[in-house]
């Protein structure tokens, strides 16, 4: 397959330059040390501090202050071993509940039962008894005094 030749050869390349041109620029600033020339203001009320912060020779750590790493980690085989368990298990999962792997069989057996654990079925309530409390609510009600 041929690529096609760009329209304009010369701002392709003239584009390309001035990108490399501006990120040489950008990257000037990183050169200099920017803390080697500047001054402590000697009327900062910290300025004594920093001066003689800076004349001690402080500690440096060294690779022997590292840690050594703990022993309780399981080694590292394990984590890919575990990982692939979890992935099965999420397969596993996924397969249980995919559509098509659930069938209805034996509803009536089913609904039954859950009739029995249910106990006794309730009487539906009386309509009459309902206008009757709400004929008592009614009468014993007091209306708000008029403005």
């Amino acid at each position: 397959m041929n690529v096609p030749r760009p329209l304009f050869p010369i701002v392709a390349r003239t584009a390309a330059g001035l990108i490399v041109a501006a990120g040489g620029l950008a990257l000037n600033g990183c050169v200099g040390n920017p803390f080697g020339e500047n001054k402590v203001d000697l009327a900062s009320p910290v300025a004594a501090e920093v001066a003689n912060l800076s004349r001690q020779n402080g500690k440096l750590p060294t690779f022997a202050s590292i840690p050594n790493p703990p022993k309780d980690l399981r080694p590292a085989p394990q984590y890919g071993r575990d990982a692939r368990a979890a992935a099965a298990a999420a397969a596993d999962l996924i397969a249980a509940t995919e559509p098509g792997a659930w069938t209805l069989k034996d509803t009536e057996a089913f609904a039954a039962a859950a009739r029995k654990n249910a106990g006794p079925a309730l009487e539906p309530a009386n309509p009459a008894d309902a206008e009757a409390f709400a004929r008592e609510l009614r009468e014993r009600a007091t209306p708000p005094p008029p403005r």
